[in-house]
């Protein structure tokens, strides 16, 4: 099946929203499995300094966007248990399942899951100290937009945090890893997932997201001050903080 899917430098916007709703409304049966597994559980490890850097101050409400089967949601409420959180999707399946495992930890109370844009978030302004998005900025062309609308949302000293795996920065390092997501990765997903075309098309996507200092400057355009960018595991995961500035 390689090759279904173009390269994400050939595809148009619109076009890469399609095939990004498209996998992931075909994953959706192993793709907690696989999630664990391809990333040898370092994605739980991620979850968890992810969630241990968020600061509730105001509304204490999390925004969990791209929120998928509702993991980092899930997460937060157990570091944060005083919190409410709405986790937001645009593929149906993957909020159907997310809602099972909700209701499957008794957490209906805390978490609750909505099907929407990204780009068009259904909520007021300044509603939610912290917005996240986890492993799912990649899958987003219009960057700018999407971290501007995490802003909108934002209480005045909030923060946005960005947890995203990209290219390791050192040279052998990062040449191991692309051969181990161009070929390896997607052969150990093929046994589990009905569409193993998808895992190239996600390590395409990984090899393809901006640079930690050049997703900083993005980060920074879109209006956010105090910028940080977290190194995990050699760099192949990176947690971006940005603060909401006091005068927006």
């Amino acid at each position: 099946m390689k090759g279904k899917y173009q390269p994400v430098t050939e595809l148009a916007d619109n076009e890469r929203i399609g095939i990004v709703k498209e996998i992931f409304s075909t994953v959706t049966g192993r793709y907690d499995f696989l999630n664990h597994f391809l990333s040898l559980r370092r994605d739980v490890a991620w979850r968890n300094f992810t969630t241990r850097k968020m600061r509730f101050f105001q509304t204490f409400r999390l925004l969990d966007i791209a929120t998928g089967t509702a993991d980092l949601a899930i997460d937060a409420v157990r570091s944060h248990p005083s919190i409410q959180v709405t986790g937001l999707d645009f593929v149906e399946e993957m909020i159907d399942l997310g809602h099972a495992k909700v209701e499957k930890r008794h957490l209906s109370e805390s978490v609750r899951l909505l099907q929407g844009d990204a780009l068009a978030l259904p909520f007021r302004d300044n509603s939610f100290d912290v917005a996240a998005i986890a492993f799912g900025m990649r899958n987003i062309p219009n960057k700018i937009l999407a971290l501007k609308e995490l802003r909108r949302v934002l209480v005045a000293g909030g923060q946005a945090m960005i947890l995203e795996m990209t290219s390791p920065p050192n040279p052998f390092f990062r040449a191991i890893y692309h051969f181990y997501l161009g070929r390896i990765l997607p052969l150990m997903a093929k046994p589990f997932s009905g569409n193993p075309a998808a895992y190239y098309y996600l390590g395409d996507s990984i090899r393809n997201f901006p640079a930690p200092e050049a997703f900083v400057v993005t980060m920074e355009k879109a209006g956010f001050a105090s910028v940080e960018k977290h190194s995990l595991d050699f760099g192949i995961t990176y947690l971006h903080i940005g603060v909401k500035p006091g005068d927006m």
